[in-house]
């Protein structure tokens, strides 16, 4: 049996339920609902402990991802590699799965666990539908767990937004960088190289119906 996701037609109307209603789930629920196969949804991941659904990719998304992993992956010192959209475990509430994250060590080291913060030197969400969410719950989920820097490409407004020096009430430091700017890349302290924003970031589409709701 799988648990699913499905918005029903009630369930999409305006809910009496408040945040004091609900359970939140631990990350040992979490994953041992996935082992044993109640919970093999793809489209979800924990957000201080609510499944959050994850929206789907548009191209303009997907491809921001594939270009920042192309520019990355050369950036890559030796005892780190570069992660795509896999879980990232921070108790005791959330396993985010960012587009991108640096991780120490080999994909093979994590045959057997989720990376922890103490194995994450940097994770990057591509953001458009969703910008209120990754400005929000995940940016303090990143925080509170502790991973040193976090970038939102923040494609409604066209920039890149690079917060560092977590604590439990969020990051100390908050960076904006338009397209004519270029941001550092650092891995473990240690600077490895710069990016152009406009490089990242896509042309505007003119075809689009316009922003999506943040």
């Amino acid at each position: 049996m799988s648990l699913t996701t499905e918005t029903t037609g009630i369930l999409a109307e305006a809910s009496s339920l408040e945040i004091g209603d609900l359970k939140r789930m631990t990350v040992e629920q979490y994953e041992e609902l996935a082992r044993l196969g109640v919970l093999d949804d793809p489209r979800v991941e924990l957000i201080n402990g609510f499944l959050v659904k994850k929206m789907t990719q548009r191209p303009r998304h997907s491809s921001t991802v594939g270009v920042l992993e192309e520019l990355l992956r050369g950036m890559m010192p030796d005892g780190w590699h570069l992660r795509t959209e896999q879980p990232i475990r921070l108790p005791d509430y959330d396993e985010p799965e960012p587009d991108l994250a640096i991780a120490r060590g080999k994909a093979g080291d994590y045959r057997r666990r989720h990376p922890g913060a103490q194995d994450v030197a940097m994770v990057i969400e591509v953001s458009e539908s969703i910008l209120r969410v990754d400005r929000g719950d995940k940016l303090r989920a990143y925080a509170r767990g502790g991973i040193p820097e976090y970038w939102i490409v923040n494609l409604v407004d066209r920039r890149i937004e690079a917060h560092r020096s977590p604590s439990s009430n969020g990051y100390a430091s908050t960076t904006i960088h338009d397209p004519s700017a270029r941001i550092t890349v650092r891995v473990d302290g240690v600077e490895r190289g710069e990016i152009a924003v406009a490089e990242v970031l896509p042309e505007i589409d003119t075809e689009e119906a316009g922003p999506p709701p943040r």
